[in-house]
């Protein structure tokens, strides 16, 4: 590969400079040859007709700098390509790194969230030492399994579930993938031990019949029962509902609509809801009031909806995002396709929306008796 140092021409009266990575010839899907080329741009000017002095000993330290990111880069590629270990890398502590890696994801909410819970049970694992990633081996790897397995624990001070597990992990391991990647180790240590399996998930819901129990029993909170049944017709999450505000909320003719942005994944949301789950809400206030006014999360409003279920006759263990999947398991009931209830719930994967498939049993109740009955001799 040839590294060079290049500039570009531009209407400013300046030259852009760039590093030219020339990869040779390759053969594009039409059979023809082009050179492969990369190019970095270094984000330094020159001036093309430089004036004043001021001008030429600008122009002279802008060069300087690019040759030395030029020398560097050049390095960087002899490293690579003669099994060169770039020292310097081995000192970097890998809290630090991660934390980079953690806020490039800042924009992907969920991702950005699970980078950081983990992280809480890497510092824990590490306990406040000053790990580099010359201190990075197969047995700080194993050593963090085993942590996550025995040792660490949630909020409520306990053991870790499965999926937990797993999802911690997996960041763990991908930040050791991209440390490789990047030249910190000069071994990809996120292959070296077998990583936790995902386990299945229990996403409680209610049954029609149960879901009109509820509807039928009484809540000691108004504002809990209206926002979980409105929940259980739209699918909403709690934190979408809690910032419902009556702008978001759009009238029109016979029908109405939500045009809203999701709390969990910044995702521009429009969903129509039934004319039931608008009575719910009411009369419109002011646009910029909350629909659900006094709408709180914590223990108590979760130990309330338990005492309403144990009214309406119900023993499961739901909690309010159970209305969430309420929605997603009655939609698939009554015929929709999982395309559909995959847009409902706002998922960016269709793949998440398929672990409801599995819990919806009516179709194949209904499909067990599709086949017509064989004349036969049952004493075989």
């Amino acid at each position: 590969m040839k590294i060079n140092l290049r500039k570009k021409k531009l209407t400013t009266g300046k030259y852009s400079l760039y590093i030219d990575y020339y990869k040779g010839k390759i053969i594009d899907d039409s059979g023809k040859s082009k050179n492969n080329r990369e190019f970095e741009y270094l984000r330094e000017y020159l001036y093309i007709s430089p004036k004043t002095p001021s001008e030429k000993r600008e122009n002279e330290e802008t060069l300087l700098r690019a040759e030395q990111i030029l020398s560097i880069r050049r390095a960087e590629y002899a490293q690579g390509k003669y099994g060169i270990k770039d020292r310097s890398k081995n000192k970097f502590l890998f809290l630090t790194y991660y934390e980079k890696l953690k806020e490039e994801r800042y924009e992907s909410k969920g991702n950005y969230d699970n980078w950081d819970a983990a992280q809480n049970h890497i510092e824990d694992y590490c306990k406040k030492k000053q790990i580099t990633f010359e201190d990075i081996d197969e047995e700080f790897v194993l050593g963090f399994k085993k942590f996550l397995n025995k040792n660490s624990r949630t909020k409520s001070n306990t053991l870790l579930s499965q999926n937990s597990k797993y999802t911690y992990y997996n960041k763990f391991k991908a930040a050791l993938r991209q440390a490789f990647e990047d030249g910190y180790t000069s071994r990809n240590f996120a292959t070296c031990v077998k990583g936790f399996t995902q386990g299945e998930t229990t996403r409680e819901h209610l049954t029609q019949e149960e879901l009109q129990e509820m509807a039928k029993a009484k809540c000691k909170h108004v504002i809990l029962k209206s926002a979980f049944m409105f929940s259980c017709l739209t699918g909403l999450r709690w934190s979408d509902i809690n910032k419902l505000i009556w702008s978001e909320v759009r009238d029109e003719e016979n029908e109405t609509r939500l045009v809203f942005q999701q709390k969990k994944t910044a995702g521009q949301e429009y969903q129509y809801i039934s004319n039931q789950a608008r009575k719910i809400l009411g009369k419109r206030r002011k646009e910029n009031d909350r629909v659900f006014q006094g709408l709180k999360y914590g223990a108590h409003f979760n130990a309330e909806i338990l005492r309403w279920c144990m009214r309406a006759g119900i023993t499961k263990h739901i909690t309010f995002h159970s209305a969430r999947h309420t929605h997603a398991v009655l939609l698939l009931e009554n015929g929709a396709d999982i395309y559909t209830v995959s847009k409902v719930l706002g998922h960016k994967e269709i793949r998440t929306t398929q672990v409801y498939a599995k819990i919806v049993d009516k179709k194949k109740k209904e499909a067990a008796y599709l086949l017509p009955e064989l004349e036969m001799d049952y004493e075989f």
